[in-house]
């Protein structure tokens, strides 16, 4: 069986937001507007881009 995926892009920028909201895009591999990567569907994963909702969009592959 495949693992799921997910594709996240970035939509928003992080300037003024605090420090671990940087890091969980960096952590994520996003670093500037529009930028995409396609990840495992974890747990993990899931719980980083709650975190940083407002500043992602997500699409289920």
């Amino acid at each position: 069986m495949a693992t799921e995926t997910l594709i996240v892009t970035q939509i928003g920028s992080p300037i003024g937001r605090p420090a671990d909201q940087r890091q969980t895009l960096a952590g994520l591999g996003l670093n500037k507007i529009n930028r995409t990567r396609e990840l495992e569907n974890t747990p993990a994963i899931r719980g980083m881009i709650n975190k940083v909702s407002h500043l992602v969009r997500v699409e289920e592959k």
